[in-house]
């Protein structure tokens, strides 16, 4: 058999023609290597970005005013729910909410951070009527020089934080 006509019947030098006649379709895709080594680099990737985001110093009392805000639109709904006037005022080791009933589920009564302390001892009146008074609360942390933090609400809208320069 010549050459050329050898050639044409079996087209790769290292490949055997498949049974039947048939030409095989090229095989796709990515091989077991290549796809470890891409979820490696992306693994590699969120290791690091989670180690440039660690928790800076000015979150940390942005949280605890976000959670503060969170706890007292919840003591609002339980007194607009239960119809008894509830009060919330800090205390030396955190804050305490006077008034709510027996059956509502207990609010935490501490900062997420201990160095986190309320400025003045004005307490908060929560209801039970719908629309209540202007109030506000500023957070600080002891013995740092960052911003305080206001938790605030017009009387109408919810509770909201925001920062004081």
């Amino acid at each position: 058999m010549p050459a050329v006509a050898a050639e044409r019947a079996w087209p790769g030098r290292w490949r055997r023609p498949p049974l039947g006649g048939r030409r095989a379709a090229p095989q796709g895709g990515f091989t077991l290597i290549e796809l470890m080594v891409v979820v490696a680099v992306i693994a590699l990737g969120t290791a690091v970005a989670s180690l440039a985001l660690r928790d800076n110093e000015g979150a940390v009392l942005a949280r605890d005013a976000e959670r503060l805000a969170a706890l007292l639109e919840s003591a609002r709904a339980q007194s607009r729910a239960a119809g008894v006037p509830v009060r919330w005022r800090a205390t030396a080791n955190g804050f305490v909410f006077e008034g709510l009933p027996a059956s509502a589920a207990p609010l935490p009564t501490q900062w997420l951070n201990a160095e986190t302390t309320a400025i003045g001892n004005a307490p908060l009146m929560l209801g039970p009527d719908p629309i209540i008074a202007a109030q506000a609360v500023v957070l600080h942390r002891a013995g740092t020089s960052q911003p305080q933090m206001r938790v605030a609400t017009d009387g109408l809208r919810p509770f909201s934080v925001e920062q004081i320069q």
